[in-house]
């Protein structure tokens, strides 16, 4: 993107991501009636090298990023046409997430925010994933936010920068996850999420009858490891498994897991209204790598029109994990001032509201 206001400085900062199995950084720009640009960004995934583990190895995703994270940075730099001394601040990633990859970014981060004395964002990657839209759509505070990625399925009300109020959890598996999980148990390969949206496209969402878990109940969670079960016992049940059954599972995996999506929405929102509770959020953002699905989001149509509220993706590419997030969410915080000392550690688990009251059986994925 290109800059649109040559003679107004904005903030220009950088950012990093190794929360999990891809190597990111990303340029961005912050001008000061809050509308942003990406400068340059770059990913690097690990795809191939766990590929044929059908998941993530977190000691090699960890090397991984240590062997390519320099040159990411540098092709950014290179790419964005800002020079070091123009950057503004810099962010990385310091969980929730994997806590090899995390340290190998947040390290990287430290050594060059200090080598330039400037500002350390130390960005919780699930306020990444929340702030994206602020950058791609100009959405205003407040928002809801489903997030839908491998780690974590939530819903939450998005306030402002660092206020979010949780309103619905996994108790089990992520969204991401029980996708992955089926995907490996088809023989799809990795990554799962991706290859059990291709075969659905062929396969008949009504074949199957799978359990769409809580819908109907008063409360916003989500429960998917029910679902996954009653697949592994379906296919069990038809094996060997033909191409098109491979597809009927799929598609019926989907639309059971879609459902209770929808469902879980409209309970989240329309239970506010129910509790008396004006929310005044007229926005719904979807964020994480399941949000890149396109049956998910021809779904939620229905969402929006049950609830009237509009309903808004960011690009495919930065649904995902990705640089362009980390370093946008630390323009955010840096315009607030709200910058980090290079003390601030690690962590493996950081929920965006650590005040939400204990969701029994969530352990600590809520």
């Amino acid at each position: 993107m290109k800059r649109t206001d040559v003679n107004a400085r904005p903030q220009i900062v950088l950012g990093i991501e190794t929360s999990c199995d891809e190597t990111a950084a990303a340029i961005v720009a912050r001008y000061g009636d809050g509308h942003g640009e990406i400068l340059s960004e770059q990913v690097y995934s690990q795809v191939k090298d766990h590929a044929p583990y059908g998941g993530v190895v977190p000691e090699i995703a960890a090397r991984a990023h240590v062997a390519i994270i320099d040159r990411i940075i540098g092709e950014v730099v290179q790419k964005s046409g800002v020079l070091l001394s123009e950057i503004d601040g810099v962010a990385a990633t310091g969980g929730p997430g994997l806590i090899g990859g995390v340290l190998v970014g947040l390290t990287t981060a430290k050594a060059i925010a200090y080598a330039l004395s400037c500002p350390l964002l130390v960005i919780n990657h699930l306020e990444g994933h929340a702030l994206t839209a602020r950058l791609t759509n100009d959405v205003n505070f407040p928002y809801f936010l489903l997030l839908v990625s491998g780690g974590h399925t939530q819903i939450l009300q998005v306030n402002g920068i660092g206020k979010y109020v949780r309103l619905g959890t996994t108790l089990d598996d992520a969204l991401g996850e029980a996708f992955d999980k089926t995907a490996k148990l088809l023989g799809l390969g990795y990554p799962g999420g991706p290859e059990v949206e291709r075969w659905a496209r062929s396969g008949d969402p009504e074949k199957f009858h799978f359990p769409r878990p809580f819908i109907g109940t008063d409360h916003a969670h989500f429960s998917f490891s029910g679902l996954k079960t009653a697949l592994r016992r379906k296919a069990l049940s038809l094996s060997p498994l033909s191409d098109q059954a491979v597809s009927d599972l799929c598609s019926s995996f989907q639309a059971a897991a879609f459902d209770v999506v929808c469902d879980r929405l409209d309970r989240a929102i329309s239970g506010l209204a129910v509790q008396g509770i004006n929310h005044t959020c007229n926005t719904l953002v979807v964020a994480g790598g399941v949000a890149a699905n396109l049956e998910m989001a021809r779904r939620l149509s229905d969402v929006k029109e049950l609830c009237g509220i509009d309903i808004i993706i960011p690009p495919a590419r930065l649904c995902t994990d990705n640089g362009v997030m980390i370093a946008w969410a630390g323009a955010e915080r840096l315009a607030l001032g709200l910058v980090d000392n290079l003390e601030t550690p690690a962590r493996a688990r950081w929920p965006l509201d650590p005040q939400a009251p204990v969701a029994s059986g969530a352990g600590v994925k809520a």
